[in-house]
């Protein structure tokens, strides 16, 4: 296992700040975000709005706002369908919209906390954590065909599930059980739980990026404020650092090799991933408390990032571009 607790100067921010857009009548926090790269258009899940909030990224404008939502959480756009999954907490409920504007085309009945998800394109399925909350409410990862967009599989977990990813290629979903410190791996094809990885030294892992050149999983834990990664073949811890409190949102970025981890303290601590898989600390850019939450496009090397209403400033979404070699 590599650690590495040393940080290191640099001469520039790993970001810069591109511009801001204040949005004001949106309330409260978000959650996650997802993007329509080819329309222009970033969704955003208003949780303290109840709603989703649909951009228009070349005016910097509200498109559209979804309402009549409980606690949007987790946000998928499939491009090839034109579809956007959003998986509410409060209604307990997977909601597909369809169109233009976009309208509800249809409900999956889950549970309560119904939060993050992920996509297997390949196999057309989506993965969904929600339940947890108490015996009445059991934790799972639910399976769903989109081609019919129909329940194909609800898999039981130790505790609510937080964030998931997927090995694409090898078709396998990693889902972070918090309460219980440990990562499951779940089967597309099998649709079954086949491992089962115990985090040693760190409790509640709520966000997680994977590295598919790499075969690495990095899992942001909250007690103590840390980010680890995993070799994804065994579960075994490869490097570890310390990171920003309340982490809630984290990706990696492949042309960088550098990953991204978003604090609810308010910012956002970058490393790069070195040749020997050790994590070197770049610093952070300061953003606001309660900004737990954001969306990286890899295409776009642009970070989004929600920053919640605070009393009379609006809420709004700070655009950010990562600086580096390959990126100039």
């Amino acid at each position: 296992m590599v650690f590495c607790s040393i940080a290191i100067a640099h001469s520039q921010s790993p970001f810069t700040l591109l511009r801001t857009i204040p949005l004001h009548g949106v309330t409260g926090k978000f959650d996650h975000f997802a993007v329509d790269t080819a329309n222009g258009r970033l969704f955003a899940a208003a949780t303290g709005n109840h709603s989703v909030e649909v951009f228009d990224l070349k005016t910097d404008r509200i498109q559209q706002s979804i309402a009549g939502l409980g606690k949007p959480h987790g946000l998928v756009w499939e491009a090839e369908t034109g579809s956007l999954y959003v998986a509410d907490g409060a209604l307990g409920e997977l909601r597909l919209y369809k169109g233009s504007p976009l309208a509800l085309a249809g409900t999956i009945k889950l549970s309560e906390d119904a939060d993050d998800m992920v996509n297997d394109e390949a196999h057309h399925l989506l993965f969904v954590g929600h339940g947890g909350t108490d015996a009445s409410h059991p934790a799972r990862v639910a399976i769903v065909d989109t081609t019919r967009f129909v329940l194909v599989a609800n898999l039981p977990v130790a505790s609510h599930p937080e964030a998931l990813d997927i090995d694409q290629a090898r078709a396998q979903v990693f889902v972070n059980v918090a309460e219980s410190n440990e990562v499951a791996v779940i089967g597309a094809t099998s649709k079954t739980v086949e491992m089962h990885w115990k985090l040693a030294d760190a409790q509640d892992n709520v966000p997680m990026a994977y590295d598919s050149q790499d075969r690495l999983l990095f899992i942001a834990c909250r007690k103590p404020g840390v980010l680890i990664a995993l070799d994804a073949a065994t579960g075994k811890e490869v490097a570890r650092q310390t990171t920003t409190a309340g982490a809630d949102d984290l990706f990696f970025d492949s042309d960088l090799r550098r990953v991204y981890v978003i604090g609810g303290a308010g910012e956002v601590d970058s490393y790069q991933l070195e040749k020997n898989k050790s994590l070197l600390s770049l610093g952070k850019i300061v953003t606001t408390p309660g900004a737990k939450t954001g969306l990286f496009v890899q295409s776009q090397h642009t970070l989004y990032v929600g920053m919640p209403s605070l009393g009379d400033k609006p809420a709004e979404i700070r655009i950010y571009t990562a600086v580096g070699e390959e990126t100039k």
